[in-house]
C-alpha cells in the first residue's frame, strides 16, 4: 500500500522519530482502523523514558493504547458490517484458549503479556491493524474525541464492577486524576447516598462536584471512616492507606493505582480484624469494556472536560513533557494523527 499519514516510532528510551506510515492490510480475523485520536498516559511516558518494567515493552515501538477511530477495512472472517463503524479497542492481546481467558479474565492470560502500544504496534499512527475481536463498536453519533478516553474509563469500569456498589451505599474515590474522575462518574451512576472525593489539590473540587461528588476533602483533612465502598486511583501507597481508612468494617476496597515497587502497603492485621474486602485492577477485561461503551452510549460518561490539550503527532515529545510536568492545568493530552 502507498504511505498514508505519519507514525511515531520510539527506537529506544529517549530516541524517537516521526516517519511516513504505510497501512497494513488486515489479514484473516483482523480490521484496519483509521485512528481519530490517541491519548497519552503515564505508561507512555515510561515507554519513552525507558523505566517501564522489563517484559512490558518491546522496542522499537509505535506507542498508543488509548485510542478511537473508524474501521476502514476488514479481513476474511470478519463481518463486513463492521466496516465504517466508529470503534474503540481492547489492548491486551490475550490468547483466548488458556483457563484465565476462558474465565473471562483476559488481563490474566497465562500465555504472557502482549498489549497494543507496548509490545505490539500502537495507535500513534494514521491507522492501526489489530484483531477484530478486540473492537467495541460505538453508537453512530459518538464523539470520537471523547471516545479516545474510553480505555482508562474501561480500567475504572473494571474497578466499579468489582466494587459492586449498590444504590444508597456510601461511596468514595481517592485520587482526582483522569481515573479518579471516571470513578466518580461510574459511582454516581449507581445512585449512592453519598459520594466523597479525596485528593491533594483544591482545584479539582469543582470538577469532582460537576461529575457527581457530594463532598470533597483534601487528604490531610479529617476524614470519615464509615464508607461502604472506596475506589483508589492515585497510585501511591499512602493513597491506598487513606482509602482503607475510609471504610467501615467489612467495607469493599478496589485499588487501581500502581505505586513504586517496594512501597509500604496496607496493614494485614487491619485488613483481617476489620474484615475488609480488597480487590485490585490492572487493565480491563471484555466485560469492563462492554460496560464502559454501554454507559458512554447512554450519556452517563462525559470524558471531554478531562481533555486539555490536542496536538499533532509531530509534537509527541512536547506531549510527553506535558504529561509529566505536574502542571495542574494539564489534564488529558491527545495526539491527532
Amino acid at each position: 500500500m502507498t504511505p498514508a499519514g505519519s507514525q511515531v516510532v520510539v527506537e529506544a528510551p529517549g530516541v524517537h522519530r516521526v516517519e511516513e506510515h504505510t497501512p497494513r492490510q488486515p489479514g484473516p480475523g483482523e480490521a484496519l482502523v483509521a485512528v481519530h485520536a490517541v491519548g497519552i498516559c503515564g505508561s507512555d511516558r515510561e515507554v519513552y523514558q525507558g523505566n517501564r518494567p522489563e517484559g512490558y515493552v518491546r522496542y522499537p515501538l509505535t506507542p498508543g493504547h488509548e485510542w478511537s477511530g473508524t474501521v476502514r477495512a476488514v479481513g476474511a472472517g470478519v463481518p463486513e458490517g463492521l466496516a465504517g463503524r466508529k470503534v474503540v479497542g481492547e489492548g491486551f492481546r490475550n490468547c483466548q484458549v488458556c483457563d484465565r481467558c476462558h474465565a473471562g479474565e483476559t488481563t490474566l492470560c497465562t500465555a504472557g503479556y502482549e498489549e497494543t502500544g507496548f509490545t505490539r504496534p500502537g495507535a500513534m499512527a494514521a491507522t492501526l491493524t489489530l484483531p477484530a475481536r478486540l473492537l467495541h463498536p460505538l453508537p453512530d453519533g459518538a464523539d470520537l474525541t471523547a471516545a479516545a478516553l474510553l480505555e482508562p474509563a474501561a480500567c475504572v469500569a473494571a474497578a466499579a464492577l468489582k466494587a459492586r456498589a449498590l444504590p444508597g451505599e456510601r461511596v468514595a474515590v481517592v485520587g482526582t486524576g483522569t481515573l479518579g474522575m471516571f470513578a466518580v462518574q461510574f459511582l454516581k451512576a449507581v445512585s449512592p447516598a453519598e459520594l466523597l472525593v479525596v485528593g491533594t489539590r483544591n482545584d479539582r473540587e469543582a470538577l469532582s462536584r460537576r461529575f457527581g461528588a457530594s463532598d470533597f476533602r483534601l487528604r490531610d483533612q479529617p476524614l470519615p471512616a464509615d464508607f461502604d465502598v472506596v475506589i483508589e486511583t492515585a497510585g501511591s501507597a499512602s493513597a491506598a492507606r487513606t482509602a482503607a481508612a475510609l471504610l467501615r468494617r467489612g467495607g469493599r476496597l478496589v485499588l487501581t493505582g500502581i505505586p513504586a515497587p517496594g512501597a509500604d502497603g496496607l496493614d494485614p492485621t487491619d485488613l483481617v480484624v476489620r474484615q475488609l474486602e480488597v480487590h485490585t485492577v490492572f487493565g480491563a477485561p471484555p466485560d469492563a469494556w462492554a460496560h464502559t461503551v454501554r454507559v458512554f452510549g447512554a450519556g452517563l460518561l462525559d470524558p471531554l472536560p478531562l481533555v486539555t490539550h490536542e496536538l499533532p503527532l509531530t509534537e509527541f515529545p512536547q506531549a510527553i513533557e506535558l504529561v509529566g510536568a505536574g502542571d495542574p492545568k494539564v489534564g488529558k493530552v491527545l495526539l491527532r494523527p
